[in-house]
Parts: structure tokens; C-alpha cells; sequence
């Protein structure tokens, strides 16, 4: 498949009915926003289905096409629980006005220090002559969003 494939997972002390409660609250995915640093942002949150919009300063690698900020649109989409409490998700992280987006699925279940989250996903970036190159910068920010997205949870949860 074109792209980059990703793959990370977090590990929260919590219910898997717990975490998806967190996870589609718009105040915790306002705090995960705050804690990113966005100049600014948008949350909406419909039943299982979250979008958050987050402008943040572009990385050194990406300004000569993004200019001194860069726009991030996440949409998942979680499923219904299933009978051991599992979900799953797809999900697409955009850069409007860019040819770059992900695509992706998540998996929750109970497991680890009481659910796991898994995440697949293929990163495109439709540059000629530099997309895999940005894909390789992008990469790491990425992952460091959702690992971000695990320590606002830890909080979240202890608190």
C-alpha cells in the first residue's frame, strides 16, 4: 500500500466502557488540545463520532508548503461495544488544503493495565519527489500526538 504504515498503542488503568467514555468527552479531547500547545482548535463530539481541528506551529520541515502553522483534522468513528466490552474505530487525520491524510483503524479491549488501544494506520503524503521524505518527518509527530493522548488520559483518569 502507498504510504507509511503506523502502528502504536496506548495502555490505560481504566474499563474499556471508562476509556471510549473519555475518549469521546469533549472536555478531556479540549484538555488533549491545550496540552498540544494549538494556537487553536474545535471540538465536536455526536454519540461515538469525534472530530477535532487543530491549528499548531508547523515543523521546521513542512513550512516552505504549510507556511508558520499547520492545520490537523482528526475523525474517528468508534463502533458499538461488543459483548467483551471491545470496540473498534476507523479513523483519518487530514491537513486540509495539503495532499496528506491517514487512514486508519483502532482496536480496544480490555487487557494491559485494564484496556488497550491499538492503532493502525497508512500516512500519505502526495508530494512529488518529497513526499515519502515528509512522511518520514511526519511520522514521529504523529506518534508523539497519541502518546500525548495517553498522558492527558493518565491524568484524566486518576484524577
Amino acid at each position: 500500500m502507498d504510504g507509511m504504515q503506523l502502528t502504536t498503542q496506548q495502555d490505560f488503568a481504566a474499563s474499556p466502557s471508562q476509556v471510549v467514555a473519555m475518549l469521546t468527552d469533549s472536555a478531556f479531547l479540549e484538555k488533549v488540545c491545550v496540552a498540544s500547545e494549538a494556537q487553536k482548535y474545535a471540538v465536536t463530539v455526536d454519540g461515538m463520532h469525534t472530530t477535532v481541528s487543530r491549528t499548531l506551529p508547523s515543523p521546521s520541515a513542512v513550512t516552505k508548503f504549510t507556511g508558520s502553522t499547520i492545520t490537523i483534522v482528526e475523525d474517528l468513528v468508534w463502533s458499538y461495544e461488543g459483548a467483551d466490552g471491545s470496540r473498534k474505530a476507523t479513523f483519518t487525520l487530514a491537513v486540509p488544503g495539503l495532499p496528506v491524510e491517514m487512514n486508519g483503524t483502532a482496536r480496544m479491549y480490555a487487557g494491559g493495565r485494564g484496556t488497550k488501544v491499538d492503532y493502525s494506520g497508512d500516512l500519505t503524503v502526495n508530494i512529488p519527489f518529497v513526499g515519502k521524505k515528509l512522511e518520514q518527518s511526519a511520522a514521529p509527530a504523529v506518534l508523539d500526538g497519541i502518546g500525548l493522548q495517553q498522558r492527558v488520559g493518565d491524568d484524566w483518569l486518576s484524577a
